[in-house]
């Protein structure tokens, strides 16, 4: 194999793919990405290069045809030192990479690398995007909503907890409605959009893993390409576009084994006192009182007064031998009567974060009930109150 790729294409590429790579797996060969050059027939020289990782439980493919393909082949090189040696050269335009056996030389205009890698034929398949007579269900979604579902759940997923189940996101299809819901027992997180076509009307849900969504967000175009979707008894696969006529690109990820908690039991449904604030606002004041919060006293205290002609609220929070922080907070509206409640201010800051309009709505019923934060009937956010006494 012989290859003359544009370095910072290639960069690109091998950080995306280097996110899958297991640093700790008992097989080396795990720890490589499958380098495979090929020519595309169009003229000379004229081809794509295509990356691929996997750590056994997700698997990425991915092209970019900036190369010019001298001689075609595949081999598997290390990724750490792929990827350090190809960021480290940032004063080249183009990098010549060619294999000798398991060795692939890797150089620039002064440098020459030798590299040690192993045979292709030892890395494990990497899955295709299956077929339309292949079993299980297909449907399609824009890559910028699917971005909006998982940029509005995925962190609140669990990352230690013993529950599998709740380790993912769950992805739930009704006909062309879509829900991504996540919780780490402590809060809940709902988005929901719409799916551009689907294979089968029957309701098809799915628990995927935080891992393979992360890295599905730093794929997805900022378009509204189609992306597809398919789901198995133990596998999701995604078939994102390429850029132009190019070949598309593919994340493969096993599912989260369980039974994810019944959400919607978790939603409250009797709330009796509605803030509205602007996000900007609720965002800065709920920011500044964490400032003087600590380990063992993480909540910050929010007291609304509904009973006066004037609805306040004021945002507060204390921490011993750190001092005293009170911030009067502007509230576009409120019902209901007076509360005290406290929150883990980072879980606030996280839901306002990925709320795109200007307002928000958090409804309450009592100190020791959970609080529901809204956006328009595409987001529910639930969030379990703190004790601050």
């Amino acid at each position: 194999m012989k290859v003359i790729c544009d370095r910072s294409a290639l960069l690109n590429a091998v950080n995306l793919v280097a996110g899958v790579v297991s640093a700790r797996s008992p097989r080396p060969q795990l720890g490589c990405v499958k380098f495979t050059a090929r020519k595309s027939g169009k003229g000379s020289g004229a081809g794509s290069i295509s990356l691929a990782a996997t750590d056994a439980e997700i698997s990425i493919r991915l092209s970019t045809a900036n190369a010019e393909i001298q001689q075609e082949g595949e081999i598997l090189i290390p990724a750490d030192k792929l990827r350090g040696i190809v960021a480290a050269e940032d004063n080249e335009p183009t990098l010549t990479l060619e294999t000798d056996g398991e060795v692939t030389h890797i150089k620039g205009a002064d440098a020459h690398f030798k590299v040690f890698g192993f045979p292709a034929a030892d890395f494990p398949p990497i899955p295709d995007f299956p077929g339309e007579k292949e079993r299980g269900e297909t449907f399609a979604v824009s890559a910028s909503q699917l971005a909006r579902l998982i940029e509005r759940t995925a962190f609140s997923t669990s990352r230690e907890n013993s529950r599998y189940a709740i380790n993912g996101v769950l992805l739930r299809r009704a006909g062309k409605k879509l829900e991504m819901v996540a919780t780490d027992g402590r809060r809940l997180a709902l988005a929901r959009g719409n799916a551009e076509s689907a294979s089968g009307e029957e309701p098809q849900q799915c628990i995927v893993p935080t891992k393979a969504l992360t890295m599905l967000a730093k794929l997805l175009p900022g378009s509204d390409d189609k992306v597809r979707v398919h789901i198995t008894d133990n596998q999701v696969i995604f078939s994102i576009p390429g850029a132009g006529d190019g070949p598309a690109t593919v994340l493969a990820s096993n599912l989260v084994e369980g039974t994810f908690p019944p959400y919607e039991d978790v939603i409250p449904k009797d709330q009796d006192k509605k803030a509205t604030f602007d996000v900007a606002v609720l965002g800065s004041a709920v920011k500044r009182a964490a400032l003087l919060t600590n380990e063992e006293s993480r909540g910050v205290r929010m007291s609304f007064a509904g009973s006066g002609k004037a609805k306040t609220l004021k945002v507060s929070s204390r921490a011993p031998e750190m001092g005293e922080a009170e911030i009067n907070v502007e509230m576009a509206g409120y019902e209901g009567g007076d509360i005290d409640i406290g929150f883990n201010p980072q879980f606030i800051s996280d839901a306002l974060k990925v709320i795109p309009g200007e307002q928000v709505i958090l409804e309450l019923k009592s100190p020791n009930k959970p609080g529901l934060i809204r956006s328009g009937n595409d987001f529910v956010y639930v969030v379990m109150p703190v004790n601050l006494s």
